[in-house]
């Protein structure tokens, strides 16, 4: 019985896990928000410029062109300091 509670519970737990949607660094910085009504939205985030972005949209309360909250820019790595070694007095 404790086996199939467990089992049960691990395929749940896997489920919702495979289920949930990572949380991925975008690439573009601008989006195409469509509202369909109701409160449903769609974004489009796939433009690199605020004029690539606005062809797209539908004018008035339609649809809009808004920065992505989830855009990253482009960080360089962090520079790694090393330490100069001496030589050693003998």
């Amino acid at each position: 019985m404790m086996r199939m509670v467990f089992v049960t519970i691990v395929a749940v737990a896997a489920v919702g896990f495979v289920g949930l949607q990572s949380a991925k660094a975008s690439t573009a910085p601008w989006c195409a928000v469509t509202n369909y009504g109701n409160g449903s939205m769609y974004w489009d985030c796939q433009y690199s410029s605020i004029e690539q972005c606005r062809p797209n949209v539908l004018g008035g309360n339609r649809g809009w062109c808004n920065p992505n909250p989830y855009f990253v820019p482009y960080a360089a790595a962090p520079t790694k300091y090393y330490r100069k070694r001496h030589a050693r007095s003998q």
